[in-house]
């Protein structure tokens, strides 16, 4: 496996890697449903960034992991620079704290926009638009 050049993350593993950085840590105490997927998309996130930088310090230079990742079971795999879209994350929340949300929501957690709008307390259709707008600022601030 060291000489692909793609490794995907499998869904298993990346629980796994919750599993254990969760079992480290006291008795989390959530305080509702939303703080609950809220938490565990910062932690995908943040073992996703902890991986990526892992291999770009083996591979110097290719940052770029393959992740396997889902919309609502129609995006299949895909070439990622989990780095730059953490760093566009992060700028997205400082100009709109929702649209990183729904963002944690759909893309790391995997819920759709009726679940996500359901956590959240708002509309299905706001989360479409917001989804919608997240997605086309995430992607322009990422291409340059």
């Amino acid at each position: 496996m060291n000489n692909e050049q793609h490794v995907s993350l499998q869904p298993t593993e990346l629980l796994n890697e919750m599993f254990l950085r969760l079992s480290e840590t006291e008795t989390p105490n959530f305080r509702n449903r939303a703080h609950f997927y809220g938490a565990m998309a910062e932690l995908m996130r943040r073992i996703l960034i902890d991986l990526a930088r892992r291999r770009g310090a083996m591979k110097r230079g290719s940052a770029a992991v393959r992740v396997a990742l889902r919309e609502d079971q129609s995006i299949g795999e895909m070439d990622l620079d989990v780095e730059a879209l953490d760093h566009a994350l992060a700028k997205l929340a400082g100009i709109d704290s929702r649209l990183a949300e729904i963002v944690n929501l759909r893309f790391y957690v995997g819920l759709n926009s009726a679940q996500a709008a359901e956590v959240l307390g708002v509309s299905e259709a706001t989360v479409k638009r917001d989804w919608s707008i997240a997605k086309t600022w995430l992607l322009r601030e990422m291409s340059g």
